[in-house]
């Protein structure tokens, strides 16, 4: 079938879960059987989000490919289920990153180099790119920022001359605005939705179908208003309201016929999606009847978009176990010798994500040794194994001042140190081992009981390594080293035998979660936290 085109904007305010409703309508599209890609088109002048801080853009998601992305493209994946790839997310400095350097080749011989037609070409070049790898029937693109901002133009205008030449009947545009309501009146206001249609449509993007994020249902005359000004059919006017877990979202969507509607506007067939298996992930999440608190230690706890894929990783899992998760935020800059026994001491459970740099790093070595020492349930992930390792090192094998080169290069015991051929380049990047790797599990271990294979393939974000000088002295004093490189030369996994859970892994194993399948080392991590509650608790 002819590639069908579905280009997701915003307006209004940033925020209204553009990035949602692109994954929802994804995911039913596919369950109505068709091949669905999606990918993000950030305006922002970075190459990527890789250097950028958690606390300006949230997590950096890995693609089985390497590239470091957008988390939204962590809603597409847990939506879809479709492993995305480097055509997934484009920026504009990677935009004028490629458009300069043809132009230094003489790609364009001589010519003016000028946002329309050369930048608006590369835009489309990766418009067009994304879906080739799985021949798609669909391709799914959400345009960053908001209808009105500056940096924004070039892609509006590249998502334009798409529909020119792909077919205006391929194409279908889904326009994401607020409909605010003043609570001393209580009246749903459409005017900010007119106004950024309007904006949208002097760019030459006509919306077939208008998303109304709200927090109520839309009365009719509101809908007929909306319907009227924007130039839309009044059924093409959808609801996307507030939902207590965020996967409701396609199914309330669908309360508006929204993949229907989404058909009949591209000229898709008009089967019915197959919803079986979300619907059935739902019922077992509304029938959850127990707790579980988990303790996320880390250095960015003030934002949740910081650590995304874990919190819905531990979702995911919580679900499949049958508990809702007490998630707590703990600073690890707060918790010293003295103060974990009441930091962590209320926790079934303990998480330490990734993370780059040294603060909170020594808060997260009393961590790991207070679950060590306490038999509590730990879950080192990426910069949280390196942790578990530094612990062991210090406390158990007796290298007091046993540390990462990364926080301290005056260490004599350098138990994780640089990957060979990056020293130099430790604060730059583009320097890391990023994307899927293979890792062969050990028997007999935590890793192989939870994964039930001999190998399997995780994806990477990091460019510090265990340093393998230690290796034999570890194992001797009790390290099992259960995940390694198919040579055996990188160590990928480590845990303590004899433990509920003490568990490390140097991958990041949430990003391959999903909320219908979620990941089988978390599904253990909760599992072992919850036989801790009743064991401590009698819960």
């Amino acid at each position: 079938m002819t590639t069908k085109y579905i280009f997701v904007t915003g307006g209004v305010v940033s925020g209204l879960g553009k990035g949602v409703t692109a994954a929802s309508i994804g995911m039913m599209l596919k369950a109505k059987g068709l091949k669905v890609i999606a990918q993000k088109l950030d305006p922002y002048i970075n190459m990527d989000p890789g250097t950028m801080s958690p606390y300006q853009h949230g997590e950096v998601f890995v693609t089985e490919d390497g590239a470091e992305t957008d988390l939204d493209l962590g809603h597409y994946e847990r939506f879809i289920d479709e492993n995305l790839n480097k055509y997934s997310n484009l920026t504009t400095g990677k935009v004028y990153w490629n458009v300069l350097d043809n132009e230094r080749k003489g790609v364009y011989n001589g010519e003016t180099v000028q946002v329309i037609p050369h930048v608006t070409n590369e835009i489309k070049r990766f418009i067009y790119s994304v879906g080739k790898k799985i021949a798609a029937d669909v391709v799914i693109t959400e345009i960053g920022g908001t209808t009105g901002d500056i940096e924004s133009l070039p892609f509006l205008e590249a998502i334009r001359q798409v529909s020119n030449e792909a077919g205006r009947e391929n194409c279908l545009f889904l326009h994401v605005t607020l409909a605010p309501v003043i609570s001393s009146s209580g009246e749903m206001k459409t005017k900010p939705t007119q106004h950024s249609v309007k904006e949208l449509q002097s760019l030459g993007i006509s919306p077939n179908l208008v998303v109304l994020r709200c927090n109520r249902h839309i009365d009719e005359s509101a809908r007929r208003k909306i319907s009227m000004f924007c130039n839309v059919s009044p059924d093409c006017v959808i609801e996307n309201r507030d939902v207590s877990l965020l996967y409701e979202a396609p199914i309330m969507l669908e309360e508006s016929n929204f993949s229907q509607i989404v058909s009949r506007e591209l000229g898709l067939d008009d089967n019915p999606p197959d919803l079986t298996l979300w619907k059935g992930m739902l019922e077992k999440a509304y029938a959850r009847d127990k707790v579980v608190t988990i303790g996320l230690v880390g250095k960015y706890v003030k934002m949740y978009d910081t650590y995304l894929s874990i919190v819905e990783a531990l979702t995911h899992a919580g679900i499949e176990n049958g508990a809702k998760i007490d998630l707590r935020w703990i600073d690890a800059e707060q918790i010293t010798p003295q103060s974990a026994p009441e930091l962590l001491g209320g926790c079934d459970g303990i998480i330490v994500p990734g993370g780059f740099g040294d603060r909170g790093i020594e808060g997260m070595v009393c961590s790991a040794r207070y679950c060590r020492e306490h038999d509590l349930p730990y879950f080192g992930i990426c910069l949280g194994m390196q942790i578990a390792v530094i612990d062991f090192a210090r406390h158990v094998a007796g290298l007091s001042d046993a540390n990462s080169r990364e926080f301290d290069v005056e260490s004599q015991n350098k138990v994780i140190d640089i990957m060979e051929g990056q020293i130099g380049y430790e604060n730059t990047g583009g320097s890391m081992r990023l994307g899927a790797y293979e890792c062969v599990i050990k028997e007999n271990s935590t890793l192989s009981a939870a994964y039930g294979e001999k190998s399997i393939m995780e994806r990477h974000r990091h460019r510090y390594e265990f340093n393998n000088a230690y290796r034999d002295l570890f194992e001797e004093k009790g390290l099992c080293i259960c995940g390694t490189s198919p040579d055996g030369t990188l160590v990928e996994a480590v845990e303590i035998s004899g433990k509920r859970f003490h568990l490390g892994v140097q991958y990041h194993p949430e990003f391959k979660s999903r909320p219908h399948r979620p990941h089988p080392l978390f599904v253990r991590f909760i599992a072992a936290s919850l036989k801790n509650r009743q064991d401590t608790k009698g819960e």
